[in-house]
């Protein structure tokens, strides 16, 4: 066997040696929690064969605690670049069979290289996270690795997009890199997220609490929204993230690539004519409205399972990927209250970052009373929606369906936050407020005389609201005043959507010239 022929030899069995990650006895026993491997998640993930491997020689440089006799190459990550779709993303997966995916040193290097090769040629980065967090054998080293990859995080937000997977467990500081990107799915029932432990929360607070509760992904898609989506298999999982990219462009100087557009633009749902109930305060569902709009029907939530009074995701017009958000009549009335105002404002940032176009379905009565909402600063919530559509300078179409009263009218992509064409349909309320509220704050002084004066006191005030509907409770008024582009056929509204897309493709527009805004965090 000649020299070359050894080499070569060497090299194949070396590949081989990286390839099985902790061993084969390793990789059986993530099998048999019903787990599959880092590389196998970059197979399903990736087009096929398109896999560019960095780095599958990279080893540690610890010596302490015996780890100087525990080398594995590749150090517990997979790192590399690939197409999903014929496109180039960038992609780090953590292999739990490698020192439990514990993140050292070196494994923070190879995936900061993967992040800064991403930057330079402006394509995603999609992280599939399993580890047991950092190496505590290395100390310092471990900590400063991670937050080399937290300050790539936020260098690369808004100008890449950055898509999180957890698959396993995300604890400690490992949950802020997730924290950082746009987007974060977990899987239910074997991936979990906290900062502190069920043990530590236990001697600190006395409180017993197993890591479900504490942070599995039923917690973090409903209570927390510190997750966007939930697979119940790995298979799901990986098609969702695939569906995502699908939606969103390369960088922030692009846009979504177009796709074909099989359902006609000027499809006619008759039903939408006939869908606001005749009872303004009966409700209806915002679903039915959004499939009858968008291409075929399909709509991607994003955190479909919290603060479901706001309804936020991807769909497409013509073709071309949009951002939706929709107030939800089905829920809380569609009010906006802490947790809607910020996944709406988490929502538009995206998309305008991402040059992402926002079409917005308003039926909203107000913002949620109370001293829960008070106390936990809904007035800071809301003002985080308001700023990141005054802010927003992508197309912004709006329809207002029925109810937009106050405050949360304003917040909603109204006409004087830079709204490109608002349109309304025939039941359209813009108001500051319903009627029966603004009558008894108008005539409150009258209704109190007749009162006293033994007069019916109600009827003056059924009278007065009578007034005030006819008034206000249509879209007239505010597009006498030019703040309604055009009051709208609900079922010609597909059609009105795609031509005013089509109209503002080529809009351009910025901001002044700033070191960035202060949003109210």
């Amino acid at each position: 066997m000649s020299k070359q022929t050894e080499k070569l030899q060497e090299l194949i069995e070396l590949r081989k040696q990286a390839r099985i990650g902790g061993g084969e006895k390793a990789i059986d026993k993530q099998h048999a929690k019903g787990k599959y491997t880092a590389r196998e998640r970059i197979a399903m993930l990736l087009d096929e064969g398109s896999f560019e491997e960095y780095d599958m020689f990279k080893k540690h440089r610890c010596h302490n605690f015996g780890m100087d006799k525990k080398h594995y190459l590749g150090d517990g990550v997979v790192t590399g670049s690939g197409t999903i779709d014929g496109r180039l993303v960038y992609v780090f997966a953590q292999d739990f069979t490698v020192n439990a995916g514990s993140l050292s040193e070196a494994l923070a290097e190879k995936i900061c290289k993967i992040m800064d090769m991403a930057m330079k040629v402006g394509a995603p980065v999609i992280g599939l996270n399993d580890s047991g967090g950092a190496r505590i054998q290395e100390g310092i080293n471990a900590l400063a690795g991670y937050a080399e990859i937290f300050q790539r995080n936020i260098n690369c937000s808004g100008v890449i997009p950055q898509i999180s997977g957890i698959f396993g467990p995300c604890a400690g500081g490992a949950v802020y890199s997730p924290a950082l990107t746009d987007f974060t799915l977990m899987m239910e029932k074997t991936s979990y997220m906290f900062l502190t432990g069920p043990a530590v929360v236990k001697t600190v607070t006395g409180e017993d609490v197993d890591q479900e509760s504490l942070g599995g992904a039923s917690v973090h898609s409903t209570k927390s929204g510190v997750t966007h989506f939930t697979a119940s298999t790995e298979e799901e999982a990986i098609a969702l993230i695939k569906k995502l990219v699908s939606y969103i462009p390369q960088n922030c100087l692009e846009k979504t690539p177009r796709q074909i557009c099989t359902d006609p633009i000027d499809r006619m749902e008759d039903y939408l004519n006939e869908i606001i109930p005749e009872n303004p305060n009966m409700p209806y569902d915002m679903y039915q409205v959004i499939a009858g709009l968008v291409d075929n029907g399909e709509f991607l939530e994003v955190q479909p399972g919290f603060a479901k009074n706001l309804i936020v995701g991807f769909a497409r017009f013509n073709g071309m990927a949009v951002g939706v958000v929709a107030n939800q009549p089905k829920q809380m009335a569609g009010v906006l209250d802490c947790n809607a105002s910020r996944k709406g404002a988490r929502f538009v940032r995206f998309c305008d970052a991402f040059n992402i176009p926002l079409v917005t379905l308003v039926d909203v009565p107000g913002f949620l009373p109370g001293t829960g909402q008070e106390y936990n600063a809904v007035i800071l919530h809301g003002a985080k929606l308001l700023y990141a559509y005054g802010e927003a300078t992508v197309p912004k179409v709006t329809i207002t369906l029925r109810k937009s009263y106050g405050g949360s009218h304003v917040v909603m992509s109204c006409k004087q936050l830079r709204g490109d064409l608002n349109y309304a349909w025939p039941s359209a309320e813009i108001a500051v407020m319903g009627a029966s509220g603004a009558a008894a704050v108008l005539y409150a002084k009258e209704a109190k005389a007749k009162k006293e004066a033994g007069e019916d006191a109600k009827a003056f005030i059924k009278e007065k609201e009578e007034e005030y509907t006819k008034l206000f409770a249509n879209p007239y008024n505010a597009a006498s005043l030019g703040y309604i582009d055009d009051v709208i056929e609900p079922r010609n509204t597909r059609f009105r959507i795609v031509r005013a897309l089509e109209e503002l493709a080529t809009k351009r527009l910025t901001n002044a010239p700033r070191k960035h805004g202060n949003i109210p965090l």
